[in-house]
């Protein structure tokens, strides 16, 4: 970039300017600045860099003007930078004190090392403002797709020149398997742009679910205009991926208008995929449903939902078993990315078998606490009853219908089973006092004396104990691998085994810190009222869709 021109003729000056704007596509201002700095950084070496040297260059004409500032005082502490005001009124009668003046300077002949530097200057500043430029562009360009050309690949990551930036795609964002080479077209989407010393980082991904998504949008013209949601995306970069599309215009079948003609649409995004199969689900918002279907194409019988820990059981025939779970349990995994639940499969067989281990345990629970024989403990079995406490607290006419028992017999029953309790409950509160668990912790809302003895063996002992624990230290927690693929680890909680939820333990917690006085009731009333607010108005869940179709 010739910077000659600074001490060539003033068009020149100009031209240079215009030059460096346009081939780095910043404000021609921004490069006249460079150079005014550029100056006056090489007037300061000649005049003395302890003077404050200003330089102008006229924008239209190219003129380029040195002047020395100086402030106006009273008492002078800087005979470079300031003036008394007696010397600076003989110059100009209305000046100041707190004015600055200006003393005009020769125009200056740059020698080669001062071109150099100036040079420098110029070159620094204007890549300063390239990078301002080019962040300022993209920051906005988050979550869009971009075209560019390989430029290179180091390490295994790809540079792509994006025409007017550089895009970086890291291994673990490229599709498994895909071989890309110098010059080729290539086509990612943008999670990040970040600022960062070495200029801005734009981060591409072709292995992100949003990736596909966005391609569905571009080849789907009723995604584009809003009629068709995707709804959720999950995927197993280059070999398959599940996505949960709904209609909000009951006239257009969401599947059908993303599969296209014959496939055309759907095959557009597999082939820009590197050949990834794509299952297409109709979004419901029942989560039974939803879950049957994101396991297509696998058929299932029955499903048995516990939404407190978020986990389904699912029922399939012994021929579908490995069609549900997939080739390393990929269909499986896809299905719970998909739907957020975690999915369990059974066979018919295993599910019968695992019922009628229920069954034999929970009549050996019977026999051992009502001191009764086998044909009775299995008739409360097969009634429903499932625990003895369930058998002492219904209402005496649900134990005296059933086939076989008369009322006398019903209350002997109920009797015993509430003998029982209360003999537990004594051996618990035994327990618990043996452990020196505080009797202020029975006063905590929703604890139980078997509670009580599951925090006296993790020792938590006091109100104090309770109140400085949190809500997964109780229920325990899931924690994610970073690794793909990996199998989540789950910790298990105090009250692993209890029927707790995580609202419970919250409210468990809370209420021993009141008892504890480390907070007021009063503290509770508006955080719990916003909550409530919240969670009225996130009625729609994110789970659904009952038809499936593989690309």
């Amino acid at each position: 970039m010739g910077v000659a021109g600074i001490s060539a003729n003033k068009l020149e000056l100009l031209q240079i300017a215009d030059a460096v704007a346009r081939e780095k596509s910043i404000d021609r201002k921004i490069v006249i600045e460079a150079m005014e700095d550029a100056i006056q950084k090489a007037a300061k070496s000649r005049y003395g860099t302890e003077n404050d040297i200003r330089c102008e260059i006229d924008p239209r004409t190219g003129e380029a003007r040195l002047s020395r500032v100086m402030a106006v005082v009273d008492v002078i502490e800087n005979d470079a930078t300031q003036v008394l005001l007696a010397d600076a009124q003989k110059r100009n009668p209305e000046a100041k004190v707190g004015d600055l003046i200006a003393e005009a300077l020769p125009p200056m002949d740059f020698g080669r090392v001062a071109a150099q530097n100036a040079k420098q200057v110029i070159v620094q500043k204007v890549r300063e403002a390239e990078r301002d430029r080019q962040f300022g562009e993209y920051k906005d360009r988050v979550g869009e797709i971009v075209n560019g050309t390989v430029k290179r690949a180091e390490y295994g990551n790809v540079i792509v020149d994006l025409g007017r930036g550089e895009g970086i795609i890291r291994r673990d964002e490229m599709i498994p398997r895909e071989n890309v080479r110098l010059g080729d077209r290539i086509r990612a989407y943008i999670y990040d742009v970040r600022r960062e010393q070495r200029g801005p980082q734009i981060f591409l991904s072709r292995a992100r679910p949003e990736f596909m998504a966005k391609l569905f949008a571009q080849e789907v013209p009723e995604i584009y205009d809003g009629v068709v949601e995707i709804k959720s995306v999950a995927r197993d970069p280059g070999s398959r991926a599940k996505i949960a599309v709904i209609s909000k215009d009951t006239s257009i079948d969401p599947v059908g208008a993303c599969v296209g003609m014959r496939g055309a649409r759907v095959q557009a995004v597999v082939n820009e995929l590197q050949g990834e199969k794509v299952d297409i689900i109709q979004w419901n918002p029942d989560a039974a449903s939803f879950i049957v279907n994101a396991l297509a194409p696998a058929e299932v019988s029955k499903v048995v939902l516990d939404d407190d820990s978020n986990r389904i059981e699912v029922v399939v025939p012994e021929s579908q078993l490995s069609l549900a779970i997939g080739r390393r349990g990929q269909n499986v995994r896809l299905a719970s990315q998909l739907t957020g639940w975690d999915i369990d499969i059974l066979t018919e067989q295993e599910e019968s078998e695992r019922r009628e281990k229920e069954r034999v345990e929970r009549s050996a629970a019977f026999m051992a606490a009502l001191d009764v024989d086998e044909f009775i403990a299995s008739l409360l079995v097969a009634e429903g009853f499932a625990t003895v406490e369930e058998v002492a607290l219904v209402d005496i006419s649900e134990i005296a219908h059933i086939e076989g028992f008369n009322e006398d017999t019903a209350v002997e029953i109920q009797s015993r089973a509430r003998e029982f309790l209360e003999k537990q409950e004594a051996e618990r509160d035994a327990r618990r006092r043996d452990l020196g668990v505080a009797d202020e912790l029975a006063e905590v809302e929703g604890v139980t004396t078997a509670m009580l003895v599951a925090f006296g063996e993790k020792g938590i002992k006091t109100l104090e104990d309770l109140a400085d624990c949190a809500t997964d230290d109780l229920v325990g927690w899931t924690e994610r691998p970073k690794e793909k693929g990996a199998e989540p680890t789950r910790h298990k909680g105090v009250l692993d085994g209890f029927e707790v939820t995580r609202k419970d333990a919250e409210d468990m917690i809370m209420s021993a810190r009141v008892l504890a006085g480390w907070i007021s009731a009063e503290d509770l009333v508006q955080p719990e009222a916003q909550e409530g607010e919240a969670v009225e108005g996130d009625g729609d869940g994110e789970t659904g869709g009952d038809a499936a179709q593989d690309a």
